[in-house]
């Protein structure tokens, strides 16, 4: 499991832990007010309601829409008795507040049709503990808590929609980006081999001596289209092969940064090809970006990229505190970066350090012998 999917699931985990407890203490503070102002009989109901759609809230991960339901029915027949024996108004605020979590699950994450039943569900069930207990304000509350839930759902849903449309933004500029480099680089070799071609088969028939030379000449343009395809491939678009001095130049006069970095490069990169050479450059400068965008105040930056066998590893870490912010922005150039890693061959890993500081490990392989 990777640092971020290490961090997700203990984030999961402490927020479902704090949650139970809210639950727990509101179900508590409820009972103790109901027996307190009504009597020691009257809080049975309520606790039962309360604990019973806190739980359902406790796992709506499982199954968002058979949870919700569940409690909607429970808080609906707690209503309905509620009513019709003359105890106190339902749902009460522990209710309220499992099912505003079921609504704000549900809001998020089921299809616009489910989620929209759910919420008018969610309404009818406080219209009903208005019409059961008319003058009380418990109702009103619930109706409150139950919106407060709606509004964050679908502010979840809003952003996950966002992401998900600046994502496709730029998977489509890369596409574009490569079609653009078909076009002018693969498109125009594979033209000439045509030419060529057509070219040898005259000269086949009136000069068969030449064949030869003709056959030399589609051999080194199919072999400048295979290097164009290649570089295609790498998605390519930063130009001049990467060595020592380029990346010297990179790290040093970075903004925001200088003096502040520090290179070790043990490879050459002279040997890399040149899918090779422009990805390795792509990760040290988008690494280096976030650095500056998202963790200005690190002490040092160490950018290390080594080879062994077919290999080429860069790593980029700080030594910056973990930002809350900084843990929740997954940023939008790491997307670019990934889809030319992949296509390469290459993997990239990016999360927080065991201690303090935040690293970037990129695999790219050469495409020579292990």
């Amino acid at each position: 499991m990777q640092a971020p999917d290490r961090l997700r699931a203990l984030a999961g985990a402490g927020l479902g832990t704090v949650s139970g407890i809210v639950f727990a203490a509101a179900v508590a503070f409820q009972a103790y007010r109901i027996a307190d102002s009504w009597g020691a009989g009257h809080w049975p109901l309520d606790a039962v309601t309360g604990a019973s759609v806190c739980a359902l809230a406790l796992a709506r991960r499982r199954d968002p829409l058979r949870t919700a339901v569940a409690g909607l029915t429970v808080a609906a027949l707690a209503v309905l008795v509620s009513g019709l024996v003359h105890l106190p108004a339902e749902p009460g605020p522990a209710a309220s507040l499992g099912l505003a979590v079921l609504a704000g699950s549900a809001v998020r994450t089921l299809p616009v049709r489910t989620a929209c039943g759910v919420s008018v569900g969610g309404l009818a069930v406080v219209a009903g503990g208005l019409l059961a207990h008319p003058g009380s304000a418990v109702p009103v509350l619930g109706g409150l808590v139950w919106f407060t839930g709606l509004a964050t759902g679908l502010t979840f849903r809003l952003l996950a929609v966002r992401r998900r449309a600046v994502v496709e933004r730029i998977r489509r500029a890369e596409r574009l980006e490569l079609a653009r480099e078909l076009h002018d680089v693969a498109a125009h070799h594979i033209a000439g081999i045509v030419l060529q071609a057509q070219a040898a088969r005259l000269v086949t028939r009136k000069h068969p001596e030449r064949t030869e030379g003709s056959l030399a000449d589609i051999e080194t343009a199919g072999s400048e289209a295979l290097a164009a395809t290649r570089r295609v491939v790498g998605l390519l678009r930063d130009g001049a092969p990467v060595g020592h001095e380029r990346l010297d130049e990179l790290v040093e006069g970075f903004e925001g940064l200088k003096g502040r970095v520090r290179l070790r490069l043990e490879a050459e990169p002279s040997g890399w090809p040149p899918e090779v050479s422009g990805t390795v450059y792509r990760v040290v400068r988008e690494s280096l970006t976030n650095v500056a965008r998202h963790a200005r105040h690190a002490g040092t930056v160490a950018v290390d990229i080594t080879q062994a066998d077919a290999v080429v590893t860069v790593e980029v870490t700080d030594d910056a505190s973990r930002a809350p912010a900084r843990l929740r922005r997954a940023g939008y150039g790491l997307i670019g970066m990934r889809e030319r890693l992949e296509a390469v061959g290459g993997t990239l890993t990016v999360g927080p350090r065991p201690g303090p500081g935040w690293s970037v490990r990129a695999t790219v392989p050469t495409g020579g012998r292990r």
